[in-house]
C-alpha cells in the first residue's frame, strides 16, 4: 500500500499571495486577512480537514524589481499591503486542538534574542504547535528598509543564518534545565538559578551572553521548515529542517530535488526521511470533471499575467519586464531565490524552452508550484502518482480563491484519498513535531540542535 499523503495549507496574511489578480474573483475572501475570523474560521475548516498544518508566509519588503519600482506591486495588491503572519496564531491555536502552524521569520533583520522568546511564547500558547519557516531574505526592497545598501550575497545569508541557529539551539536547548521551574510555596522558589545557565555565545555577527528569557515549552525548539531547494540551501536544511518546502514544475524535476535533499539529510548524519517534504500545488476541482474545468475557466478570466511577472520578478531576482514576452529566459544567475531560476531553467515536457509569457500565464495561478484540474477521484489519482514517483512526502496546498479551494479539496479530495487509506482520520496526539515524525515532543538525539542542550556536544558547560 503507498504511504499516507500528508496536506500543508499555504497563506499569508494578505491579499495576493500566490495567484495573482484572484482578489477580483466574487467568492474570494482574501480581502479578509484584516479580519481574526477569517483566520479562526480557516484553521477550524483545515483542522476539520486533517492538515498538518498552515504555513503562513511573510516579506519585509515591496516586489519592486518588475519595472525598477513597486507601482506594479502596489496596484495589484502582489503580497502588499501584508501584515505580520505571528500575531495571528494565538487566536487559531485557540479554537483548534491538532492544527500545526509554520510561521515565516528572517534571519537577516531581527536579532535571535527577542525572536527566541516569540517562538518560546508561541509554543507555550499553543501547547507545542508551532514551527519556524527559516528564511534568509530575498527582497532587496527589505535590506534598504533595514537601513542596508542591499541583501548579503545568497550564500553569506545563509553563514548568517548558520550562527543565528546555533544561537537559538543555545537559548532553546541549552539555558532552561528540564527541572528549572519548581514553584515551590514552602520554600519560596519559582525557579531554582542554578538550573538556569547564561549561553555565553561570542560569534561573528551575535553576541548573546545571557540566558534565556522563557522557561522551557513543549518542544523546546519549534520545528524548523526551511523552503531553499539551492545547494546552499540544501545543506542548510540537512543539518536543521524538520520539514522543508520545494516547488517543482514536473514529477521528474521534483523528483531529483527530492532526491537530493534526502541524500543531503543522511550525508549530515540523519535518517533520510527525517524530514518531511511538501511540494507547493493548487488544487482546482469540483464533484465532476466538467464542473472542475468550468471552475477554472471561470478562474482564468480573473488572473493578472502582470501581477504574476511582478512576483516572478522578486523571487527570481530578474526585472522580467525587461523581456521579450516570448524570449527564453535562458541562462541567468539570480541573488533572490535560486531554486526558483533552475525551476524555469528546465525544459517543458514537451523539449521546448520555458518563454517568459509561459511564466506569465502559468503562475498567474499557483504561483510558484503548478497547478492541477479535476474532480475528487482524478485530483487523488493525480496526487498518489505525484507521491509513488517522487518520493515527495506531501503537499504544500496554496489556493486560486480563499477559503473556496481550500473548502473543496476538504469535500472533494480527502474523502476518495480516505477510501483508499491514503489519507488519515485522525490526529497523532502530542506536539506538531510528534504529529509529523511519532517520537515524541523533543528534536531527537542526531539533530544538530540536540547537541545544545545541557551537556551536549554543542553546548556551553553550565555556568
Amino acid at each position: 500500500m503507498s504511504r499516507q499523503i500528508r496536506f500543508n495549507a499555504f497563506d499569508m496574511n494578505c491579499v495576493a499571495h500566490q495567484s495573482s489578480g484572484m482578489w477580483r474573483h466574487p467568492d474570494d475572501q482574501s480581502w479578509r486577512y484584516k479580519d481574526l475570523r477569517y483566520w479562526t474560521d480557516l484553521a477550524k475548516l483545515l483542522e476539520r480537514g486533517n492538515f498538518d498544518g498552515i504555513f503562513i508566509a511573510d516579506v519585509l519588503g515591496t516586489y519592486d524589481v518588475y519595472g525598477g519600482s513597486n507601482e506594479a506591486a502596489i496596484r495589484h495588491g502582489a503580497q502588499v499591503p501584508v501584515n505580520d503572519p505571528v500575531l495571528l496564531i494565538s487566536a487559531m491555536a485557540a479554537v483548534t486542538d491538532h492544527l500545526g502552524f509554520g510561521v515565516t521569520a528572517g534571519t537577516s533583520y531581527e536579532h535571535p534574542y527577542p525572536f527566541a522568546r516569540r517562538m518560546s511564547t508561541l509554543d507555550h500558547l499553543t501547547n507545542g504547535r508551532v514551527g519556524w519557516n527559516v528564511v534568509t531574505g530575498y527582497l532587496p526592497s527589505a535590506a534598504r528598509n533595514m537601513g542596508h545598501d542591499d541583501q548579503l550575497e545568497h550564500d553569506d545569508r545563509y553563514d548568517v543564518a548558520d550562527e543565528y541557529l546555533e544561537v537559538l539551539y543555545k537559548l532553546w536547548e541549552g539555558s532552561w534545565e528540564d527541572d528549572a521551574v519548581q514553584r515551590n510555596r514552602e520554600t519560596g522558589v519559582f525557579t531554582d538559578p542554578t538550573k538556569v545557565h547564561e549561553i555565553g555565545h561570542f560569534g561573528k555577527n551575535f553576541t548573546v551572553p545571557g540566558i534565556h528569557l522563557a522557561e522551557p515549552s513543549a518542544q523546546r525548539t519549534p520545528v524548523i521548515y526551511q523552503a531553499g531547494a539551492s545547494s546552499r540551501g540544501i545543506a542548510f536544511a540537512a543539518g536543521n529542517a524538520e520539514a522543508i518546502f520545494v516547488a517543482a514544475s514536473t514529477k521528474a524535476g521534483l523528483k531529483v530535488t527530492v532526491t537530493k535533499i534526502r541524500d543531503a539529510l543522511e550525508a549530515a548524519g540523519r535518517d533520510r526521511n527525517s524530514a518531511k517534504i511538501y511540494t507547493l500545488l493548487t488544487i482546482i476541482t469540483d464533484a465532476t470533471p466538467e464542473l472542475a474545468q468550468a471552475k477554472y475557466e471561470d478562474y482564468q478570466q480573473y488572473a493578472s499575467e502582470e501581477g504574476a511577472l511582478v512576483f516572478m520578478s522578486g523571487w527570481m531576482g530578474i526585472d522580467l519586464s525587461q523581456y521579450d514576452l516570448d524570449e527564453p529566459i535562458g541562462n541567468v544567475k539570480s541573488n533572490a531565490i535560486q531554486s526558483v531560476v533552475a525551476n524555469y531553467q528546465e525544459a517543458n515536457e514537451d523539449g521546448s524552452e520555458w518563454k517568459v509569457r509561459d511564466i506569465a500565464r502559468l503562475s498567474a495561478i499557483g504561483g510558484l508550484g503548478p497547478f492541477i484540474v479535476g474532480s475528487g477521484t482524478e485530483i487523488a489519482d493525480q496526487l498518489q502518482e505525484w507521491v509513488e514517483e517522487t518520493d515527495v512526502d506531501g503537499f504544500n496546498l496554496a489556493y486560486a480563491i480563499t477559503p473556496g479551494t481550500f473548502e473543496d479539496v476538504v469535500e472533494f479530495v480527502i474523502p476518495v484519498l480516505r477510501e483508499r487509506g491514503l489519507y488519515p482520520d485522525v490526529y497523532e496526539d502530542g506536539s506538531l513535531r510528534n504529529k509529523l515524525h511519532g517520537r515524541g515532543d523533543r528534536l531527537p538525539v542526531e539533530h544538530k540542535g540536540a547537541s545544545f542542550r545541557i551537556g551536549g556536544t554543542g553546548s556551553t558547560s553550565p555556568q
